[in-house]
């Protein structure tokens, strides 16, 4: 369960992604890439609500859970899932501590799969996450949206994770949807809203 719950967390993107993408030349790629990169650099904090599908082959109806995100640079992440249960999901000092309704414990994330994913999604918000070695990094456009698409590139990665995209919406440089592909053909998608950059989080927020 926490594999599928840290998994999770990464995508972002709402199910109406019919629009053809198209790749980016090495100019359009080199010029996103650095844009993002420059206009991130000043991001300290980033919370967001966010609505999370999870789509998989058995189960007829997918799940659709509902909560918020908080990141605080250099390294915190909390993930706390708030309908149609509480679950609540802190990176922290190459920890993860996870509350399950009430019943707490924690995971040493230390040269765990769960530590590269946590450095692409903060690396999302400083632009750091196009620079990763666990990844081949593919860029594309469409009318609405510029995507980065990630391809792991480590066996240990490629047993969970079949690809990450992270959409940008034009004219911003920080991610405001991802979609993932996991292994065995599950999607989780997760699109957030009401984003705030730069703003005073508790720290409450990162404790469990």
């Amino acid at each position: 369960m926490i594999k599928n719950i840290a998994f999770g967390v990464f995508l972002l993107v709402s199910g109406f992604f019919f629009a053809q993408n198209t790749a980016m030349s090495g100019a359009e790629a080199k010029a996103f890439v650095s844009k993002v990169s420059s206009d991130t650099k000043e991001i300290k904090t980033l919370q967001s609500d966010f609505t999370q599908t999870k789509k998989m082959d058995f189960l007829d109806k997918s799940i659709v859970t509902y909560g918020k995100m908080s990141l605080q640079t250099p390294n915190m992440l909390s993930w706390k899932y708030t309908k149609p249960y509480q679950y609540s999901i802190v990176f922290k000092s190459n920890k993860i501590f996870i509350n399950d309704q009430g019943k707490k414990s924690s995971v040493d994330a230390k040269s765990k799969t769960f530590e590269k994913i946590n450095k692409l999604i903060v690396g999302s918000s400083n632009g750091t996450m196009f620079n990763d070695p666990e990844f081949t990094v593919t860029y594309f456009k469409n009318g609405n949206y510029n995507v980065a698409k990630f391809i792991p590139k480590t066996s240990q990665l490629l047993k969970y994770i079949k690809q990450i995209e992270l959409y940008f919406p034009k004219n911003q440089s920080t991610v405001s949807q991802v979609n993932m592909t996991e292994a065995s053909g599950d999607t989780t998608n997760i699109v957030f809203k009401n984003t705030k950059i730069n703003a005073s989080i508790p720290a409450s927020e990162f404790s469990l």
